[in-house]
């Protein structure tokens, strides 16, 4: 789940086109995971995916990247509004690395990464070494969900808008900086009212799960294995939620509590980025960094370099680098240890006048790419979001939130997704919010105790919502589990996604 940094750098379309070749997988044809793929409560009738050669994957920082030739890329039509199951049609993009054995295969394991509004036809392709021993066994899956990148993404404006947009300041806090933020938010949630089309009120969670459901008929599965990180977690607990009896095996890692408010989770979250910008700060004092001798200095010179930002921004190329981009970019790195050091490198390059290393990291956050334009990222986050939640803050609880969130971080407090969800174009509803998986199979919930996007308090909750879960606690810090390095954690989640063991009650690995 991405934070709200700010509320501009809030979190992240077009169809693939494909091959008239390929292969097909559906319900009839397609390789089974165990029995029929029609199942008690499936979401409607069966499509098919032809699956061709990528052609359009992408790299982190916008380039054109070359797939490995096992990968896979295809989509699937569904309905945009699934009360009108006969009605217009969207294309999902999918993307599928097959089992590469040895074993038996064991059918298909969706991923979803996060965001909301990450690609996971482009993420999907970065990772295929990260998940090898899964890959031994699964047909590994992931999808642009729809509103996002291929999937119908929605889009709110230009790359120049977008621009304008991610580089608000939010220093200082007063009420000249509120009423800047306010009105480029308002620009900004007009723009993706004018320019996202029909798909604007339909890309929510709820009907998210349900495209996943028609994702499982047609790979042929009868039960539905599951990887979800982040904002992927609680797409996952409304799969299981919706459809219990179809859930085979499932692993939420780094768990959004879905039935916190706006407010509650700006508030986690400021908590939560705060404490690990703490513990780099110690870190990078502890082996004798460049920004100070103590935690105290080296707290003092960030934030004297992000003040001075507000009226000098540095100058990268022929863009200025704010003080928001700045600051976005600083917990961009936080999301992961292994970060820390590059962080240090680009706060004391920045310190020195040179901000390119951080505006790397701030167009990486974003999803900018090196010509201007943006991935949807940014402008899929604010839409799943807001369509999740039927809350619409009103100013007075907004300066509320925003009050208590800088007494916890004035670095990384505001008032979170409030900020774009008040004047948003779409009602929402909390259909999303509202879980209980009781007749499911066994599902298992990694949570970390250093993750600051998703604090670990929301790991337990999740857990407890489900029914049907298993908490499984990471010591260590970062966003996620699975992908933090851990063996431990990998060794658990391997042994219950390849063999069915489910984790020891209260099980927990080291950092």
């Amino acid at each position: 789940m991405r934070r709200e940094l700010t509320t501009v750098a809030v979190t992240a379309g077009l169809t693939i086109s494909l091959a008239a070749c390929g292969t097909s997988t559906d319900a009839s044809g397609g390789p089974t995971s165990g029995g029929s793929a029609s199942a008690p409560g499936d979401a409607g009738a069966t499509g098919k995916i032809t699956w061709a050669a990528c052609t359009d994957l992408t790299m982190p920082d916008g380039q054109p990247a070359t797939p490995d030739a096992s990968l896979q890329c295809g989509k699937l039509a569904v309905p945009l509004d699934y009360a009108k199951p006969d009605g217009e049609t969207i294309d999902l993009a999918l993307i599928r690395i097959p089992a590469k054995g040895p074993g038996e295969r064991l059918g298909s394991l969706l991923f979803n990464f996060g965001g909301p509004g990450a690609s996971g036809v482009d993420t999907m392709a970065r990772a295929v070494k990260a998940f090898g021993a899964l890959n031994a066994r699964y047909d590994l899956i992931s999808f642009d969900p729809r509103g996002v990148q291929r999937s119908r993404g929605v889009v709110c404006g230009t790359g120049k808008d977008m621009d304008a947009y991610v580089s608000l300041n939010t220093l200082p806090s007063n009420e000249e900086t509120r009423a800047k933020v306010q009105a480029g938010t308002e620009q900004f949630t007009r723009l993706c009212d004018k320019d996202s089309g029909p798909v604007l009120p339909y890309v929510g969670t709820v009907n998210a799960a349900q495209d996943m459901d028609r994702m499982r008929a047609a790979l042929g599965d009868a039960k539905f294995n599951y990887f979800g990180m982040s904002y992927g977690t609680q797409l996952g607990a409304v799969y299981a939620t919706k459809f219990p009896k179809n859930v085979g095996r499932m692993v939420l890692d780094a768990p959004l509590d879905p039935s916190v408010t706006l407010e509650q989770r700006t508030l986690a979250q400021s908590r939560g980025f705060q404490q690990a910008y703490e513990s780099f700060l110690k870190d990078c004092v502890s082996q004798g960094c460049e920004l100070g001798g103590s935690v105290e200095a080296a707290n003092r010179k960030v934030e004297s370099f992000l003040n001075k930002m507000v009226v000098s921004p540095l100058q990268v190329g022929d863009r200025p680098l704010t003080q928001g981009l700045a600051s976005t970019a600083v917990a961009a790195a936080l999301y992961s240890k292994l970060s820390w050091p590059f962080l240090e490198s680009a706060l004391s390059s920045g310190l020195k006048g040179d901000g390119g290393a951080l505006m790397y990291l701030a167009d990486t956050y974003t999803g900018r790419r090196p010509d201007g334009s943006y991935t949807t990222e940014m402008s899929s986050f604010p839409a799943i979001t807001c369509v999740d939640t039927a809350e619409r803050p009103g100013r007075e609880e907004l300066a509320r939130t925003e009050k208590a969130a800088l007494k916890i971080s004035p670095l990384f407090g505001s008032a979170g997704a409030g900020t774009f969800c008040t004047p948003w174009p779409v009602p929402g509803s909390n259909e999303a919010r509202k879980i209980n998986a009781t007749g499911s199979g066994p599902i298992v919930v990694v949570a970390g105790k250093g993750d600051p996007a998703t604090p670990y308090q929301w790991g337990p909750k999740l857990t407890e919502q489900l029914k049907t879960a298993t908490l499984l606690t990471y010591e260590g810090e970062g966003h996620g589990a699975y992908l933090s390095g851990s063996k431990c954690i990998q060794g658990a989640v391997n042994a219950y996604l390849i063999d069915g063991k489910v984790p020891d009650k209260d099980a927990s690995c080291p950092a």
